[in-house]
Order: C-alpha cells, then structure tokens, then sequence
C-alpha cells in the first residue's frame, strides 16, 4: 500500500508547486512568523486532522496522524521561516516582501511536508503507527526554534525523527546523507577592542585598535592550523572589522565579528579557549583593552546509523542506486541537530540543483520544484521501511 501513496504523490505535485510559490510569495522572518503557521494549521484542519497544536514552543505547529495499523511513532520535521535577503529573481512567485525572501527553500520544506501529511492522512487505514508531522519556526536565527518545541513536547513518545533540506548545489534527483557528524556546530563571536582615539598625525598619543585588531586577526588564523589535530575539522572565519570615521583620525574602538565551526565538543572547547587568550594577549601587547564575547550556537547534528540507512535504501529503492549519494560532513548549521540530540534519526538532503542553481542564502536563489516530490516519496518511504521487521506490510 505504500507504493499507491508514493504513486499517489504525482497527483500531489501541481498542488506542491502552488502552496510552495504561495509561501515564497509571502515570507515571514525567524520568529517573526504569523500567517505561515496559520496557513498551515488551517490546511491540516482542511485535511480532517483534529490532533493539532498551535503555538508549540512559541510559533511552531503540530500534528498527528494516527494509524489503524500497529507500528512505530515516527516525526518529520520542516522548518517555515524566511531570511532578511532581498529576491532579485525575475519570476511570477518572487516575495512580495521588500528585503525579505525565502532564499533557504525552508517555503519547499513545508509544501512538502503539507502533502506528504495529506497523502498520509488519506491512506490511514493502511499507515502503520503514527506520524507527528513537526512544523517548525525560526531555523535561521539562534536560538532557533528547534530546542523550544522540543522543551514543549513535540517529541514526547516519538521513536525516530526524520528532516530534510532541498539543495541547491546537489544535483536534482539524488539524495545525499551519511551516518555520524554530518554539519557542524555553528558559533558566532565578536571582539571589542578599546584602544584611545586621537588625531592621525599623532599617533603616538593615540591606542590605535586598527593596528591591534589586526594583529588579532592575524594571530586567530594560528588557531585551527597550530591548535586543533590535523585529523579533526574546524573552521574560524571572521566576517566583519568594524572601526573608523574621518579620514585623519585614529578612532578609539573596533569589532570585529565571526564564525566558528566544529564537530567534536573537545575541538570546540580548545578553539573558543585559544581564541580568548589569543584577543587577551595581543589587546595587552598593544596597550588595549580587548574582550570576547563567544556564542555557543547550534550543536553539531550526527546522524543515527541505523535511521541513516532507512534514508539511503529508500533513495535507492525509490531512485535507483546511484541516486543514493554518501556525502562528506558540511561545515553549515542546523539545529535539526536538536531533535537527533533527543531521538534517534537522520537527517538528509535531497538535490534541488539545475542548470542556473544559485547557492542557498542568495538574493537569486531557487530550485528545481520537482525535489519537493522526491523528498515527500523519500519520507513515505523511510516510514514504510523503518516499520518493516516489526509488522508486517500494509
């Protein structure tokens, strides 16, 4: 029976489309969200499911379908929220939202989600368990909406959770996922630095914080090629330097704004301690004061083995084999890590990349709407594997 539902999906797709251009149309900023969740609340009720709540951990909706047959508590998960870039595309579903765009995909996530929920709902005399379908807020923004629904209770009594993101830079028709570290922890730091200001033809009078910020932004590169093992990953960018006015004056402060990245707790820990020592020091060599200011963000998201390969035969069954691509961690962040934090899981991308794909978080980027579809059969599939050993096929 889980084939008429993925065979059912095609009829799904065109209406897919719609309410994913719909959402792209009208975006909503991290926890800024109030039409979204009401559309989809609204299409959920439309459904005929009446185990829904709203409002969970503050902006997020939830929903249960429930089985007549036995079998496993099952979560899907897609994030609604869009980001501050502007959309630059020349199309007919470009945001209507000046400065606002869903230049993420998070609008094809819940599409996919919605009617992946419909064809489910529909077929519920013949789906085994229940299936909590996990709408969520504020993925793009620490602290992220991930961590409140969870204290809220979305995963009380769930077995395994999946999620996946479309992607821009994979090849459509493909999905790509691993076992273990599969994104990082994603830090964020900034680094005051207060020196003295004063006239530019003095500057013997003067604590310049550009000369000091600069050497601290020479010595952070010591971090990761002198500090962490060779054999572990880390990346520490530094995004902004901030000082400075006329022309002829030495200003009195500077920041300077950052990233860091890892998998391993240890390697996070060495890098934020080498990091604080590193902006103390240097600020004393030069007669400043110098202080920073490290935000843990979201963990680094490791995918569960035995869910991992729920993901990867599915692609294979669905798609064929080489359709199921064993990708290499990514230094990106995703607080999807959360939900794997609490329950087993696994979380995947599946390709959305054509011939003029732009990189995700781009004024011009887009997809190739057909992923939203192999996504939706992907998770029918999961579903449809992770229950088989213990019931038998519907």
């Amino acid at each position: 029976m889980y084939g008429k539902m993925i065979e059912q999906l095609e009829t799904e797709y065109p209406h897919m489309v719609e309410w994913r251009r719909h959402f792209h149309e009208n975006p909503e900023l991290s926890f800024e969200e109030v039409e979204t969740p009401k559309k989809i609340a609204a299409f959920l009720r439309d459904l005929g499911i009446d185990d829904i709540k709203e409002g969970v951990g503050g902006r997020g909706i939830t929903a249960k379908i429930h089985g007549s047959l036995p079998g496993k508590t099952i979560a899907l998960r897609a994030d609604f929220d869009a980001l501050p870039i502007p959309d630059a595309k020349d199309v007919p579903y470009k945001s209507k939202v000046e400065g606002v765009s869903h230049a993420c995909g998070h609008d094809a996530h819940t599409s996919t989600l919605l009617h992946t929920a419909k064809v489910l709902y529909n077929n519920r005399e013949h789906l085994h368990g229940t299936i909590v379908l996990i709408h969520q807020f504020a993925e793009e923004q620490t602290p992220g909406g991930a961590k409140p629904m969870i204290e809220a209770g979305c995963l009380e009594s769930v077995d395994e959770v999946y999620g996946t993101h479309l992607w821009s830079m994979f090849p459509v028709g493909s999905v790509f996922t691993k076992s273990g570290p599969l994104m990082a922890a994603s830090d964020r730091f900034s680094i005051t630095i207060d020196g003295k200001g004063g006239h530019g033809a003095l500057p013997h009078q003067t604590i310049d914080p550009i000369l000091c910020g600069s050497a601290i932004v020479q010595n952070l590169q010591q971090v990761v090629s002198r500090n962490v093992d060779p054999l572990q990953s880390a990346v520490l960018s530094l995004g902004a330097f901030e000082s400075g006015g006329p022309f002829n004056v030495i200003p009195a402060n500077a920041q300077i704004l950052g990233t860091a990245r890892t998998f391993s707790r240890d390697v996070q820990v060495t890098v934020k301690k080498r990091m604080a020592e590193i902006v103390e020091h240097t600020g004393k060599t030069y007669g400043a004061r110098c202080t920073l200011n490290y935000e843990e963000g979201y963990p680094a998201l490791y995918n569960h083995e035995k869910e991992t390969t729920h993901v990867q035969r599915a692609a294979e069954e669905l798609f064929g084999h080489e359709h199921s691509q064993e990708m290499d961690p990514m230094m990106g962040g995703e607080d999807f890590a959360y939900y794997l934090l609490d329950k087993p899981g696994a979380f995947f991308f599946t390709g959305a990349g054509h011939s003029e794909a732009y990189p995700h978080h781009h004024p011009h980027f887009d997809i190739e709407e057909s992923a939203m579809l192999q996504a939706s059969k992907t998770f029918i599939k999961v579903i449809q594997l992770s229950n088989e050993g213990e019931v038998a096929d519907g």
